[in-house]
């Protein structure tokens, strides 16, 4: 009986780390660099890993920014414009003015990675939460 109980807890504590793992996104910043002749200016890189089914909330960037999509598959809008599908090698721009409305994996099973380019004010966030 006692051996039932604890493979018991085991599979439910596996669903629920599974569960949490379903909505994490993990940034990792790869390099920050001032950019020569133009003050005031940086250029900013990092990836993003979705786990399966992760999304964000609408925000901007107040940045030129270039995705390009590494592994797996991500959605893409901003306000104003369509939705897309992009897999690996595929490619997303947003302007400075641009509103990220929908931004997530595209699966709820496999993760995504992709990198992001941005060129930004120096020291600015690379995020803004928007509505």
């Amino acid at each position: 009986m006692s051996r039932l109980l604890v493979l018991l807890f085991l599979v439910a504590g596996t669903l629920c780390a599974q569960e949490t793992r379903a909505q994490e996104t993990r940034v990792t910043p790869l390099m920050a660099k001032d950019l020569a002749g133009i003050p005031g200016k940086e250029a900013t890189m990092i990836t993003v890993d979705y786990a399966p089914g992760a999304k964000d909330a609408i925000h901007r960037h107040n940045a030129h920014v270039f995705v390009y999509v590494l592994e797996g598959s991500i959605v893409m809008q901003v306000r104003g414009g369509k939705e897309v599908t992009l897999g690996p090698g595929g490619t997303f721009y947003e302007g400075p003015e641009d509103v990220h409305t929908v931004g997530r994996n595209a699966s709820a099973t496999r993760p995504a990675k992709f990198l992001v380019f941005f060129v930004k004010d120096k020291g600015a966030p690379v995020l803004v939460p928007a509505k």
